[in-house]
């Protein structure tokens, strides 16, 4: 039996990636369904189990980082759409978490994402 090849950096930003836009769908659920935000610890709990179901680990700070900008991204989200808008953008994304699911709102909104995180990486590193 072969062991799995550590992880590759690149792995691990799209790993990171992936995780952004995980609690970007979450956070926009809960946003409309419940009108409430979710807090920094409830997300970053949810990051914790986001990445034990991937058989990832990433330090706490660095969870609560992408908590953070998952929580940017939602509100830029909300800012700039309107209610039904919004609503439809968070039916799109937790449809998108499916990666058989293609969707163009989903795929802008993983480049997004992407920015994000590749910005947040630049001022850390």
């Amino acid at each position: 039996m072969t062991s799995a090849p550590p992880d590759t950096p690149s792995s691990d930003r799209g790993s990171c990636i992936a995780l952004i836009f995980a609690l970007l769908a979450e956070r926009l659920r809960i946003h409309y369904e419940h009108d409430t935000w979710l807090k920094q610890a409830q997300c970053t709990t949810l990051a914790a189990d986001w990445l034990a179901r991937n058989r990832k680990s990433l330090p706490l700070q660095t969870r609560k980082d992408l908590a953070d900008l998952s929580e940017q991204l939602a509100k830029q989200v909300t800012d700039s759409t309107s209610r039904e808008a919004g609503l439809f953008i968070s039916h799109e994304l937790q449809e998108a978490l499916d990666p058989r699911y293609y969707s163009e709102v989903g795929q802008t909104l993983m480049q997004e994402c992407e920015t994000l995180f590749d910005a947040y990486s630049n001022l850390k590193g």
